[in-house]
């Protein structure tokens, strides 16, 4: 244990593995520390706990990262876990045999608590969580070149990470956008723009689940984004007919582009999702398969009841555009709803639908998202592949 670091001790007894330590389990130390320093951590009874970051801004006022009291938080520290990362995606899962856009750091799911870090093609796009990552970010950088290259980075936080963590991250000019291919499907992805770190790599498996019930159906992709499950369910699942529905004009535009790039025939439509299925419900139209994908429904727990109340909604309209027998494949990003609560929303969106839902899987984030056992808080991709009659 090193007597240089700051100690910041715990008001409790350390009986969690969790990394993160709240606010109010942590006393306030006499001396003030800038957000993210590196410091020893003691609890209630005097015993040493572990390292990782301080920031007495943060709600999440400790990140552990070691429990080791012989490791030190440098760079060595961070060559071991990125080494440990990269060789995941690229040896153990054998990603670039698949793809050139893949989840290279998943935050707490690889020990790097407030990090992540995704490849596209020849970019490196870096999201900060934590002002301890950021305070790091040019030795993250420099190990990572080691292992990419001829890759540009950029990074970002967003605004209210910043203002939670009290630190101040000013972007780099946005890259060029670029083209990427997972299973030999191509999109267009814009790092730097509104939309995450480019474009949504969790779904890649269910995506190319998704194209196996397509062969000759009429596809339905609701808040279809870029086009990801949509131009799959033509290319790869060869499906008759394909329509994407989202409200927002700039995915629409680069999901059109998406099915050009593959020379699919798509038929995107700008449009609220629940106008455009009250309109055309009366003509009769029904989809062989539906996607439900929208976006993360709140970041406040004292909001999860009206986001549950929001899924509730989308599924009792999406279970209705479905063709007797046919697939449904609803999801949820939210990560304050747990699995249960969501399928219990399904439920009784489907016996406010009159709809009997037959459960053929449920899944979550591709592989290079993983978690870890003892923070379920990484899991939070909900996907659920059903049959409705």
């Amino acid at each position: 244990m090193s007597d240089a670091l700051p100690q910041i001790r715990l008001k409790i007894v350390r009986r969690s593995s969790h990394p993160w330590i709240f606010q109010k389990m942590v006393e306030k130390p006499a001396e003030h520390y800038p957000s993210g320093t590196v410091a020893d951590i003691i609890d209630r009874d005097g015993q040493w706990v572990g390292r990782g970051f301080y920031n007495g801004h943060s709600r999440i006022s400790l990140r552990l990262l070691t429990s080791n009291p012989h490791e030190a938080i440098d760079g060595a520290f961070f060559a071991r876990r990125l080494d440990r990362a990269v060789h995941l995606r690229r040896q153990a899962l054998g990603l670039d045999a698949v793809t050139d856009a893949y989840r290279l750091v998943h935050s707490e799911g690889d020990e790097l608590s407030g990090l992540v870090v995704d490849r596209f093609g020849s970019t490196l796009v870096l999201e900060f969580f934590a002002a301890g990552m950021f305070r790091f970010r040019e030795t993250i950088q420099e190990i990572l070149r080691k292992h990419y290259p001829d890759c540009q980075y950029y990074w970002f936080a967003e605004e209210h990470v910043q203002k939670q963590e009290s630190f101040d991250c000013r972007p780099p000019e946005a890259p060029p956008s670029g083209t990427i291919a997972e299973h030999g499907v191509r999109f267009r992805v814009s790092p730097g723009s509104k939309h995450k770190t480019g474009f949504f790599l969790d779904q890649r498996d269910n995506r190319e689940t998704l194209a196996r019930f397509c062969q000759g159906k009429r596809v339905l992709d609701l808040c279809c984004n870029t086009g990801g499950f949509a131009v799959y369910a033509k290319t790869l699942g060869q499906a008759e007919e394909v329509v994407g529905v989202d409200l927002d004009e700039q995915v629409i535009a680069l999901a059109k582009h998406n099915a050009n790039l593959n020379q699919a025939r798509v038929r995107f439509v700008q449009a609220d999702l629940f106008a455009w299925l009250r309109e055309i419900m009366p003509t009769g139209q029904r989809f062989d398969v539906v996607v439900l994908d929208p976006a993360k429904q709140t970041r406040d727990r004292e909001e999860v009841g009206l986001a549950l109340k929001r899924y509730f909604d989308m599924n009792k309209l999406a279970l209705q555009a479905v063709a007797p027998g046919g697939i449904l494949l609803t999801c949820s990003c939210t990560g304050l709803i747990g699995e249960e609560d969501f399928l219990e929303c399904l439920r009784r969106a489907a016996w406010q639908a009159g709809r009997t839902v037959q459960v053929l899987r449920i899944a979550g984030a591709a592989a290079d998202h993983p978690f870890l056992i003892h923070v379920p808080e990484s899991r939070y991709l909900k996907a659920v592949f059903c049959r409705v009659e």
